[in-house]
């Protein structure tokens, strides 16, 4: 028998659904028809008044974030932005980057998700390559980086810029950043670029608060998702608001997880195609997200344990290491939690055992693909 006739029994066997958790069948993606914005907007009907982003003291409803978008998504069109354009956004977790990712999406552009950790040169061939109108970054970033490669990208024609403590109270604020806790720069003029505050979006009244008018269909473009560039320079990989759908089906069918229930608490990066499906998951579940600006903070991660006792827990096989040798994550109350999500490498079998003595066993879930 040909190598190539076995190959085709295999698959036609569908030997992958031996791994399969018991009574599981095949979906078929067409079943919901729709786009992500559209597969949403009952989230925010059924749970205006839940919080949806937790961040350091401060939290938004499921309103607030509604509102917030639309204004960002209004920006965007104010600014020249079309259907189909990309936006990047350049942000750690922080309330900022849920409501650009949202609003990006509203306004009918796509998110290229660039890491706050890329050099200069790595942030020019990402904006480069994905040929993005309009950049969302921190003013830490624009001074230290932007400044310097932004006569180099002649696509790009409006700059956002963020602050990691933007939502926090004006004195908790000041501190952060007088005792340099919270990182800050200068955001100066670019020449043939439009360069806004994102604090104007905390202003009513000068970028509307209705859901803009933007069609939008199941294979119209909503990310381009860049790989690690393991093997070659990084590449840009188009998904649709179908891919984004058929996300939310697979997982509500797999895991059963309940709308409306939660908190979450992730240290994932928006950026990073991991954290990205979570959190669009987590919006269309009406679950609250603790955001998590730096996951090797453990005393940080920690104490909003304590506070918001997450039903899921959300890391990097190295942060749940991290967490495991901090004497204080073995020592919260963990009987609330249901799961711990690990993705994006392997996960050391004796870590995976240790994580299991601490939280309790059977809650250990390994993500790859």
């Amino acid at each position: 028998m040909s190598a190539i006739k076995i190959r085709k029994e295999a698959l036609m066997e569908k030997f992958w659904k031996k791994s399969w958790d018991r009574g599981l069948e095949d979906l078929d993606p067409g079943r919901w028809e729709t786009n992500y914005v559209d597969a949403v907007r009952s989230t925010f009907k059924d749970f205006p008044e839940k919080t949806a982003l937790a961040f350091m003291g401060v939290e938004l409803s499921f309103a607030d974030l509604d509102r917030y978008s639309n204004r960002f998504a209004n920006m965007l069109i104010a600014s020249g932005l079309k259907k189909g354009d990309v936006v990047g956004i350049n942000l750690p977790n922080i309330p900022e980057y849920v409501i650009a990712w949202l609003g990006t999406l509203r306004a009918g552009c796509a998110v290229s998700g660039v890491s706050p950790l890329l050099s200069a040169g790595e942030m020019e061939y990402q904006l480069k390559d994905s040929k993005a109108r309009a950049l969302v970054t921190l003013d830490a970033i624009f001074e230290a980086r932007l400044t310097g490669i932004a006569e180099n990208l002649p696509d790009l024609k409006l700059v956002v810029a963020a602050s990691v403590g933007g939502f926090l109270p004006g004195i908790k604020r000041f501190l952060g950043k007088l005792l340099k806790k919270i990182p800050k720069g200068k955001v100066s003029p670019l020449e043939g670029k439009t360069v806004l505050l994102f604090d104007r979006l905390r202003k009513p009244g000068e970028f509307s608060d209705l859901h803009p008018s933007v069609a939008l269909t199941p294979d119209d473009l909503a990310y381009v998702q860049y790989t690690g560039g393991t093997t070659g320079p990084p590449k840009g990989a188009m998904l649709t608001h179908r891919n984004s759908v058929s996300d939310l089906l697979i997982v509500q069918e797999w895991l059963q997880w309940k709308r409306g229930q939660g908190p979450a608490l992730s240290g994932f990066p928006f950026f990073h195609i991991a954290g990205l499906f979570f959190n669009l998951n987590c919006i269309y579940l009406g679950w609250t997200q603790v955001l998590i600006p730096n996951p090797r903070d453990t005393d940080h991660i920690c104490a909003e344990i304590t506070k918001y006792r997450p039903t899921t827990l959300v890391n990097v096989p190295s942060l749940f290491q991290l967490l495991i040798a901090n004497p204080k994550f073995s020592g919260l109350d963990h009987s609330g939690l249901e799961t711990c999500i690990s993705a994006a490498s392997p996960f050391p079998e004796e870590s995976q055992r240790e994580l299991e003595k601490i939280v309790g066993g059977g809650k250990l879930m390994e993500v790859y693909g």
